[in-house]
Parts: structure tokens; sequence; C-alpha cells
């Protein structure tokens, strides 16, 4: 592949290459006629023809229109003669040259070139860890959107411009950097920043598994210390992923069946997962229990498969719907479109507990709900949405559970992307019982209300703790996690936070206790309100503030002294932080 650097002076040379040298053979034909051609002296007398200094001079002066006159001296009637024909020479030769010219600069070629250019140095200058989306289709944006809300710098490539150019549109707090490219193609990969020393995470969400699967191998082999996750439907491109070593892979159906299962077990932990991995802006959702009750199944693709499998493994009986007839389900197949009454009662609508819209297409899938509901208003239903742009149907219909792979996706790139600890701890919370979910509910909902939390890690380290890791080293079991729970502003009160997981050595405690000492390396799961991180930090960097929050006490010159000067300055000597515990 020819690099864009190289494309533009090649586009230019090809086509430009021809009304340059037209320019050059009328230049050069407009010199020699003067020089050739006899002059006229001040006397009227013959005078020798025009240097070609002076011929050069002329010309380029005239075919210019510019035009100084007849210089250094009068001309003759013949070079008189001849300046007409460069004149109409000229104007010919330089209207071909700036037509060719605009249109080499409308090119699309030509575009696109100097948009690849402009692309690969913005990603150059880039000096903050960044994620390198490929795909910006649903679940693109979402990820997008969410990175943007977290305020983490994104690079984004989509095979189609329109998705691209609709990037620009949107209301984004920072500039995503975006080209409309082939992520497939390595050199493409390595312009939008692999290999760069600030690539964090590379996300492979497109459309097409083969696709994902080559980005995946390519971010594997050429940014190592980058994360890599790719989405994929298919047993095969799954096996593949695997053998070159790739673990995050999202398979939308086989997650959201697992989620049913859950929810159908211990809903309380299947509403906490839910709503610790949501997009940043959406609400603790009530509980909901599906039932246990037979259900039909309509549409027997992979996302219909992935339900039956899960759910006959659960011991629930299911029926499946499909419209080919060579669909072989495990259990009994109706034959038929969903969407026809005679079909879903043929199929048991009436007495099952359950129903699942699961076809590749939004209004067959509404269809089958809307006609369900009239037949079996008790039903259970779970519908598929393929498309985000058919969202307010999906409101207006009020489905028990949606099943929308982008948004699956989406808070699943997140969560293992920015978060690693949060899956170890959704792990601890599939293996628990209902009660346990709801205190953990409720712990949270006290702390930040009904907002979904903003979750983040931190590694007791001299990069992320400066100020605790000395304590830790002169004083060994001086910081406990409690310290890290203060608010740095009034030491009385608590951050808007709760620690979820402590990982030390490779051991997990789950809702460590307060009062557990901290060591070096250790790794802790916070969820809370956004500030509470802010604040947090403040503690972590500060040995002023640490100690403050320990102690009660202000150092002189500390962030938390200086803040209580401002406190007595506008309150005429009331503080601003307590001095006792």
């Amino acid at each position: 592949m020819i690099g864009p650097g190289h494309t533009i002076p090649f586009l230019i040379l090809r086509r430009m290459r021809a009304p340059l040298i037209a320019l050059v053979l009328i230049y050069a034909v407009s010199i020699l006629g003067l020089v050739f051609i006899p002059g006229v002296g001040a006397d009227g007398a013959p005078a020798p023809p025009m240097g070609f200094f002076h011929a050069l001079y002329f010309v380029s002066y005239t075919a210019t229109t510019i035009g100084f006159g007849e210089i250094p001296f009068a001309f003759s009637e013949a070079q008189r003669l001849w300046t007409i024909v460069i004149i109409y020479l000229a104007v010919v030769g330089w209207t071909y040259t700036v037509v060719t010219l605009l249109a080499l600069i409308q090119d699309r070629g030509f575009q696109d070139a100097l948009r690849a250019i402009r692309f690969r140095e913005k990603v150059r200058e880039l000096r903050e860890p960044f994620y390198l989306v490929c795909g910006c289709g649903d679940t693109g944006m979402q990820i997008l959107t969410a990175l943007d809300r977290l305020d983490r710098p994104a690079v984004a490539l989509d095979l189609q411009e329109g998705r691209v150019h609709e990037l620009e549109l949107m209301d984004f707090r920072r500039d995503v950097l975006a080209l409309a490219a082939d992520a497939r193609s390595p050199a493409v990969l390595q312009q939008a920043g692999i290999g760069h020393p600030q690539c964090r995470g590379v996300i492979a969400v497109t459309n097409d598994d083969q696709a994902n699967l080559a980005v995946a191998m390519t971010a594997h082999l050429l940014s190592p210390q980058a994360r890599v996750l790719a989405r994929t439907a298919t047993v095969r491109v799954t096996e593949n992923l695997v053998s070159i070593g790739i673990e995050q892979i999202i398979n939308p159906f086989e997650r959201f069946a697992d989620y049913l299962v859950l929810a159908m077990r211990e809903p309380g932990c299947y509403r906490l997962i839910d709503w610790l991995i949501g997009v940043p802006g959406t609400r603790l959702k009530q509980e909901q229990t599906p039932p246990r009750g037979d259900w039909v199944i309509c549409g027997h693709g992979r996302f219909g498969r992935a339900i039956e499998s899960r759910l006959r493994e659960e011991k629930v009986s299911v029926r499946v719907v499909e419209p080919r007839t060579d669909a072989t389900g495990k259990g009994e197949v109706t034959v038929g479109a969903g969407t026809e009454r005679e079909i879903l009662e043929g199929a048991g609508i009436h007495l099952a507990a359950g129903l699942v819209a699961a076809t590749v297409d939004d209004v067959a899938n509404l269809a089958i709900a809307v006609t369900a509901r009239e037949v079996n208003p008790d039903l259970f239903v779970v519908i598929r949405q393929n498309s985000a742009a058919n969202q307010v149907l999906f409101d207006a219909f009020d489905a028990d559970l949606v099943m929308q792979p982008s948004e699956i996706i989406a808070r699943a790139c997140l969560a293992q992307l920015t978060t690693p600890l949060l899956m170890r701890f959704l792990q601890h919370v599939k293996r628990q019982r209902d009660h346990w979910a709801d205190n953990v509910i409720l712990r949270l909902r006290e702390r930040v209300g009904e907002a979904t939390p903003h979750i983040w890690d931190v590694r007791v380290d001299v990069a992320e703790a400066e100020a605790v890791v000395p304590w830790l080293r002169s004083q060994p079991a001086s910081v406990r996690l409690a310290d890290l729970l203060h608010d740095p502003r009034q030491r009385r009160e608590s951050l808007q936070c709760e620690a979820l997981l402590l990982l030390r050595a490779g051991k997990e405690t789950v809702l460590p206790a307060h009062e557990t000492t901290l060591a070096e390396g250790d790794q802790l799961l916070f969820a809370g309100a956004t500030g509470a991180r802010r604040l947090q930090r403040m503690i972590l960097q500060d040995a002023n503030v640490l100690s403050y929050v320990q102690t009660g006490r202000d150092v002189p010159g500390g962030w938390v002294w200086q803040r209580r000067g401002r406190g007595r300055a506008r309150g005429g000597g009331a503080t601003t932080s307590g001095s006792g515990a």
C-alpha cells in the first residue's frame, strides 16, 4: 500500500503533467519567436532581435497578464503580431492549468490522501493514553460516547465515510480523531495508532467477524502492550481469536443468554451487574424475574440458538418458531413466521410464560411481540433490538427485557478496558445469592443514589499513590482503607464511594472492610460519584492531605491549611474543615 505522503506527489504529478508540459511548450515557443524576430530601433531603423533574458522577462509578465508594455524598446510590427499570439496561447495554457488544478483539489482520492496525512499527524501528536475503536456503527458510537463522558481520548476507524462524518456532528467534549478506511489493513491501523506508546486498547466492533479477527491479529503483533477486545458471533472466529491469545472475546448473544438465566435464578445479582456496567447516565432499574414456565423462541439464528441452549440447561421447556424448514432445534420446531397469530397459537403461546423475539428484523420482532401479547397479556417478553435508530418504537412497546447487541458489547468493552478489576468483581456477583446483591445495592444507593456509579481502580504504587507508598515503606500497615474514604475537605464526612474489591498478591477480597490495612502493590476497585475520584486522588497524591484525613491535623503550607485560610478570609474566621475524629 502506498502511504498518503507518497500518494499526494504522485497524484499532483499525474494530473498536472499535461498542463505543465503545455505551459512549458507555450513559454518556449513564445521566447524562441521573440529571440528570432527582428526589432526596430529608436530611429526607426531595423534592430537585432530581443535577447533571451529580455524575451523571458517579457513573456513572463505578458503571459501572466501583468503587462508592463514594450520594453526595453518599442516593438516592430512583426514583434507585436507575435505578442498577440503569445497572449492568446498563454491565456489558453493558464486556463487549462487552473481548471486542472481545481479539479485536482476536488478529486476524491486527493482529499482522502490529505485527510489521511492530517489524521496520521494528529495521532502521532497524542500525548495521553487513548483507545482505538474499529467500527463506528451502533456499538462503536456507544463506546465512543461513553469514552467521551469518561474523558478518555479515542481514535476511530470505519469503512463508511458517512459514519465518520456523523462523528463530526456528535456533541463530544473531545474531538474524536476519525478516518474512513479499511481497518483490516495493517498500514491503516498503524496510521491510527497501533504501535503508538500511548495506545492502551484496541476495540474491534465492526459488523464483519473476519475484519475483527484481522484487527485483533494486527494489534496482537504490533501493539502487545495494548488490551485487545474483539466482537464475534461465530464459533470459528472465536476459536481463531483464542488461538492467537486474545482472551477478551465478546459474543453478545451468549452473554445475554447468560444474563437471562442469571435473572431467572438470582434477579438481584442480575440487577446489580446491569447497574454497574451501565452506560454513564443510566439509572438503577426495577428488579425483574423471568418466569420458569414454557418459553417460545421466534427466530432460530445465532441469538435464538444461544437462548435455547441456556434455557434447556436450566431445565426450562422451549419451543422454537422458525420460517426455515431446515431449523434444527433440540425440541419441537413450529415452521412459520412468528408474526402470524395462528403460528404462535400453534406453538402454545397462550400457555407460555415467556417469549423471545429473536429475528434479525426489528419490525418483525415488534410484530411478534405485539401479536403474542394480544393472545397472552401476562407473557414475559424478551425482544431483540438490532438497530438503535428504532429505539422510539421499542420504548413505546415496553418489553420486559430488550436485547440490544450494540449495548451489550459497548458495556462489556468499557468494563474490561477502563476497569479490569470490575470483571473480577462481576464474576463474584454471579456466584452470590439475591440477598447479598440487594445489600450491595443498598450500600451503593446510600452513597451515590440511583444513577449508574462511576467505577475506577487504584494501584498502590508510586505512580498512582505517591503520598501513600512512602508511609507504607517507613511504617507498614500505617494506612487503612478507611483513610481513602474520608472527604479531604471535611474528614468527618465520607466520600461518596465504596470499595468493591481488593486484589493483593493474586488474592481477591470482595467488599473489603474499612479497617483493612493497605500494602504496596494492592489494587482496589471503587464505585461512587465522579467527584469522589478526584477528591480521593488528592489523598493518594498529597502527603499533607493524607496526614489530615488520618490525624485531623493541618500541615502549614499544605492544601488543607491553604483552604482553611481561604475559608477564614471569606467567612471571618470560620474554618472549612474539622480538626477532630
